[in-house]
């Protein structure tokens, strides 16, 4: 059995989610021990003990220590079954956890079952401090496509902060193997799309924050204004071109200008720094391009403590994979060889 800590570098719920997606594929049991010990709450929480349930349920595994709050957790995989699934973050704790967290930590298994699968997820789609839904289907996806995966994703119903009750339907043809891929070219601003949604709010909110994108990025930028079908208030701003996506969500007392010029803002940033790939698509594709048959290499406008943190979950399961230059925070070229 591998022996994981799960305080190490970020020490966030990454750990837990990337370990148990490589045990299933790969068949290996794994410990995890202090799990979120850095956090100001550690141990599983809602969104984080769904996706080790839904791992669970895929791979027919044995787990010891699935409960809120758990520190340690051991997982033992069984074999990894296509079928229809459907997980619910609420029922575990009646919270608007992310669905786009659970999705990625079910992805890699599904990828390689014997067969198709549907998997219903159901929480929270666009909430703090994850993913919005939209970045998946319209950054993540896209990228997995290019290396040869089969997969849609299709928002069915949005879910905010707190009662979140969003639904997205994951579609996954199975693969035999992964394409490696050189990603080196920056997204231009041509090639930038924007979105303005808000839910259970005045029409004049979604309108705002098109304006502001406008007005900081040129008239010419596409902007499709959503009314969102949403149980609680909620807005969303999110900007994206290949491989890189940018997002900011709305709050009580947060001006609609505010949650545009937080995208906008990301954008710019990622724009200075001439990188084909955002700080968050840097560490969530390493995990398949370590599966891919053959070498692969991207750059990335930011080289973070979530990217090397996740690299090194990676080789204690496969072994080394990964060079990477630049320094912490600041642009970087990831190199992957691939199994």
């Amino acid at each position: 059995m591998l022996h994981l800590d799960g305080s190490y570098g970020e020490g966030g719920g990454q750990i837990v989610r990337t370990s148990l997606s490589l045990a299933a594929l790969v068949g290996e049991a794994v410990r995890i021990e202090n799990i979120r010990a850095g956090r100001p709450k550690p141990g599983l929480k809602a969104q984080h003990l769904t996706a080790v349930r839904a791992l669970a349920r895929i791979s027919g595994a044995e787990v010891r220590g699935a409960e809120l709050n758990s520190r340690d957790l051991t997982f033992i995989p069984g074999r990894v079954r296509a079928g229809q699934y459907v997980f619910d973050v609420a029922e575990t704790m009646g919270s608007a956890g992310s669905v786009s967290l659970v999705a990625q930590a079910v992805l890699p298994a599904l990828l390689f079952a014997p067969g198709r699968s549907t998997v219903i997820i159901q929480g929270g789609t666009h909430v703090p401090w994850s993913p919005p839904v939209h970045y998946l289907q319209y950054v993540f996806v896209p990228l997995l496509e290019r290396l040869g995966a089969r997969v849609s994703l299709t928002l069915e119903h949005w879910g905010f902060y707190p009662r979140g009750g969003g639904r997205v339907r994951l579609e996954v043809e199975p693969v035999s193997c992964l394409t490696p891929v050189e990603l080196l070219t920056p997204a231009r601003r041509p090639e930038l799309r924007a979105l303005s949604a808000a839910g259970r709010l005045p029409e004049h909110v979604r309108r705002r924050q098109a304006a502001r994108l406008r007005e900081r990025l040129g008239a010419e930028l596409l902007v499709e204004e959503v009314a969102a079908d949403s149980l609680d208030p909620g807005s969303l701003v999110f900007l994206w071109g290949p491989g890189a996506g940018f997002s900011a969500l709305g709050a009580r007392g947060k001006p609609a200008e505010q949650v545009a010029d937080e995208a906008v803002d990301a954008f710019l940033h990622y724009e200075a720094q001439h990188a084909a790939l955002d700080r968050h698509a840097a560490d969530q594709l390493v995990l398949y391009l370590a599966t891919a048959r053959g070498p692969s290499r991207f750059t990335t406008e930011a080289v973070t403590s979530h990217l090397l943190t996740n690299i090194w979950v990676i080789e204690q399961f496969l072994g080394p994979r990964f060079t990477v230059t630049g320094a912490l925070g600041e642009r970087g070229e990831v190199l992957c060889r691939g199994s």
